[in-house]
């Protein structure tokens, strides 16, 4: 089974990943984890893309794709795979799906974790870490026994600078552009699926499965 997952930040993707590689026994494929393990282990294509993250610059979709086959030649993809933050664009989806084609093969399920605007405001303005211990906490869903102070080792907690609104409102706004022209090209090849991704974790996992049943 070979799976696409789509969502915007803070929509919950990475828990559902989880879920999904353990219940199908596919490996989760992570654009981020891919480009930090080539780049640790100082790989061709690691230091060809540490080379532009240097610069601060985006590494080009040619080098990203190249990342991506190299990563699904990998023996674990030989029974399927689930992509998260591949592809972002529709270029990227066109290399990927004729990579598959010239191996015989295709992406089964595109699922789309649609959760709206204002939710994932509060999800991720609303996050709180712990300096000291790592330990993390929301504002509404998971606050800490005394306001500021970490439960564990009552140092500081603090909300990173990514989590703040102006930075979120930004990757939100950057994901609407890219992802809109993508999902519009899977939703036509007729293996676009969406979840509210607003519900439990659990409910949010029962309707995946419901729609990539006992494969």
């Amino acid at each position: 089974m070979k799976i696409i997952l789509l969502g915007p930040p803070g929509a919950g993707k990475g828990t559902q990943a989880k879920q999904i590689s353990t219940k199908y026994n596919i490996p989760h494929i992570s654009t981020g984890d891919i480009f930090r393990k080539n780049i640790s282990e100082k790989t061709e294509l690691g230091v060809k893309a540490q080379s532009y993250i240097d610069k601060g610059l985006l590494v080009p979709d040619e080098l990203t794709i190249d990342i991506i086959k190299d990563r699904l030649d990998n023996e674990d993809c030989k029974n399927g795979f689930l992509l998260d933050g591949f592809p972002r664009t529709v270029k990227q989806a066109e290399a990927l799906e004729l990579f598959l084609n010239q191996k015989g093969d295709k992406i089964d399920y595109v699922l789309l974790v649609k959760v709206p605007e204002s939710s994932i405001l509060e999800r991720m303005t609303g996050r709180r870490v712990c300096l000291k211990c790592g330990a993390s906490y929301h504002i509404k869903f998971n606050p800490p026994k005394v306001l500021g102070k970490c439960d564990a080792c009552n140092s500081d907690i603090i909300q990173r600078k990514d989590d703040s609104e102006e930075t979120v409102k930004e990757r939100i706004d950057v994901y609407n552009k890219q992802t809109e022209p993508l999902i519009e090209y899977y939703d036509d090849k007729k293996i676009m699926h969406s979840v509210d991704g607003t519900q439990d974790i659990e409910v949010v996992f029962k309707s995946i499965s419901d729609i990539l049943g006992d494969n």
